[in-house]
């Protein structure tokens, strides 16, 4: 039996410098559950490359011990100088 894929939500919660892609603390993106194919419109390709095995551990049901009480977790992007950091969140 393939276990039912959840939607993540993935929002903007800190932003340090110039994000060059334009991110903007507040900036909600979502990642569809209810289907087989990966889309995140609009979202910074090196941050989503950095986050996926958080994205798909979430979108797949894990939960992490330092997640917050409602199973969100943190991801800051690789921009040492200009740091952006995300908030990743499995919706039903």
């Amino acid at each position: 039996m393939t276990k039912k894929a959840r939607s993540v939500e993935i929002t903007v919660v800190a932003q340090r410098g110039v994000c060059v892609a334009g991110h903007n603390v507040g900036e909600t993106f979502l990642v569809p559950g209810d289907s087989e194919r990966f889309t995140a419109t609009g979202i910074c390709l090196h941050a989503l490359a950095t986050m996926m095995p958080k994205l798909l551990a979430l979108r797949y049901g894990a939960s992490f011990p330092w997640a917050a009480p409602d199973g969100a977790v943190e991801h800051a992007c690789p921009d040492a100088e200009n740091p952006c950091v995300f908030r990743l969140r499995a919706v039903d």
